[in-house]
């Protein structure tokens, strides 16, 4: 990566931002490949279920799968970037994500398309572990919170096209093109980046913790399992593993989870943040989609255009935030971020209903999404700058993990507080969309559920600006950063 040039202005600053911008280039259209994968399966997952005529087990489970598996190997792929090189692992990210959309596409039952997720989740991972890392070594120090805003403002992009474009396919082309528009997008992120990305010589070689990310991929697989089926034994059984991984991980050479890197109460403050407001607002768009289709009737595409709040909002918050970030500190970024989520959400809870104006549903998805934009930039920011180069990569990758435990459970949760308002019988009809053609007293249970779902999203995402707040060092509040 390029070297931190000494005078803003020079010649060597020059040349260093426009490989720096180059660099964003690249990441970007990381985060556009699963940002879009994401958001266009989430409108659409409706259609797949039906196409499947899976129960509400294996609906969910379409989603987690990726999830999951993206979560539990964050840190043990940040690990291997930092030995092995970063460019390598993050351009293999893409050729596997790729690979598994394609096959995903052709997928003859719903267990080997679960499978395939997972594969794109091994990917995602790769890509995600690095992306950060990769745009934080490139962008010179007074630059880098505008490098990040514009880093971020990529996922709105792809979560602005996601939604309605899924829609789109679903109801015209069909499902299996949903995984397919992933092929072209990765080919050329992959191309490019082969192109852009200079070669870093691979670090001293260290041990991976292979036990600990065992120990780390069956905890949060219980806890998943456990809220997606109502069993307490596999909730149990995770519990159980808490003491074995602290075990664990006091004995080994590189820990996935090192908690030593973490003492001070800004990163812990920030990254319990970063938790709890994933945990808030990562299921919106599911759960807004499944509102539209299963609620009111929509049809995929309008489902689609009904929940674009969300991602505008995060496309305007996300470069808005990265230029503000030149004066005012990451900090107040990332607790005004947390505010306007829980005060979407609380519009979201208090205005749930199958006959609320949608233009009342649509001004608490934007603030929502403006939220979002907004923490994400000042949040990354306020952690990546506190960093030492040398431990950037397994710290991102932990951090990723941290947030992406919150994404996995928010979407867990939502599924399991949303359907337990209806009788199991019906909550298949959830998932494909048609539960508001059974009857007026189910959707009167579907509405209860609805709004419960929003009420607990809402409290998370006070705590959210609880420990945001907390996230503050001495100096924090006084400084500003370079203009």
């Amino acid at each position: 990566m390029a070297d931190t040039p000494r005078e803003p202005g020079s010649a060597d600053h020059a040349k260093a931002l426009r490989y720096a911008w180059r660099v964003c280039s690249v990441t970007g259209l990381g985060l556009v490949l699963i940002g879009l994968s994401s958001s266009t399966l989430n409108v659409a997952l409706p259609a797949v279920v039906r196409h499947f005529d899976a129960g509400p087990l294996a609906s969910s489970w379409i989603l987690l799968a990726h999830l999951l598996i993206s979560t539990a190997t964050l840190v043990f792929f940040g690990r291997v970037a930092d030995l092995l090189g970063r460019r390598e692992v993050y351009l293999v990210g893409f050729a596997l994500f790729t690979g598994a959309s394609l096959l995903a596409g052709i997928a003859p039952d719903v267990g080997v398309l679960i499978a395939l997720r997972a594969l794109q989740g091994l990917g995602a991972a790769m890509i995600l572990a690095n992306g950060t890392v990769i745009v934080t070594a490139a962008f010179p120090p007074d630059r880098l919170s505008q490098g990040m805003g514009v880093y971020m403002a990529t996922l709105s992009v792809a979560q602005l096209a996601g939604p309605t474009l899924g829609g789109l396919i679903a109801d015209t082309l069909g499902w299996r093109w949903i995984f397919w528009i992933n092929v072209p997008a990765g080919v050329v992120a992959l191309a490019w980046g082969a192109a852009v990305l200079r070669k870093v010589p691979a670090g001293p070689r260290q041990s991976v913790d292979a036990l600990g990310n065992l120990i780390v991929f069956a905890a949060l697989s219980a806890v998943l399992i456990a809220i997606s089926q109502g069993e307490p034994l596999p909730g149990v059984a995770a519990a159980a593993l808490v003491p074995a991984l602290f075990a664990v991980e006091r004995r080994a050479r590189n820990p996935v989870l090192n908690l030593t890197l973490f003492g001070g109460r800004m990163l812990l403050c920030a990254n319990l943040a970063s938790f709890a407001n994933a945990l808030a607002r990562s299921s919106l768009i599911l759960l807004a989609g499944l509102y539209f289709q299963a609620a009111r009737g929509a049809d995929a595409l309008a489902a689609g255009v009904g929940v674009l709040p969300v991602p505008v909002g995060m496309t305007i918050a996300s470069p808005l935030s990265g230029a503000l970030g030149r004066r005012v500190s990451p900090y107040a970024l990332s607790v005004g971020g947390c505010v306007l989520t829980a005060s979407g959400l609380l519009v979201l809870t208090v205005s749930a209903g199958p006959a609320t104006p949608y233009w009342v549903i649509g001004i608490g998805l934007f603030v929502c999404g403006c939220g979002s934009g907004t923490f994400l930039t000042g949040n990354t920011t306020q952690v990546m700058s506190a960093l030492p180069e040398e431990s950037r990569g397994v710290v991102n990758g932990f951090r990723l993990m941290v947030m992406n435990v919150g994404v996995v459970l928010s979407v867990a949760t939502t599924l399991s507080v949303l359907t337990a308002s209806v009788v199991p019988a019906l909550r298949d009809q959830i998932y494909a969309g048609t539960l508001s053609q059974v009857s007026p007293a189910a959707l009167r249970q579907l509405m209860t559920g609805f709004r419960t779902t929003y009420l607990v999203l809402f409290c998370v995402a006070l705590s959210g600006v609880l420990f945001a707040a907390m996230a503050s060092t001495p100096d924090i509040r006084r400084s500003r950063p370079n203009a």
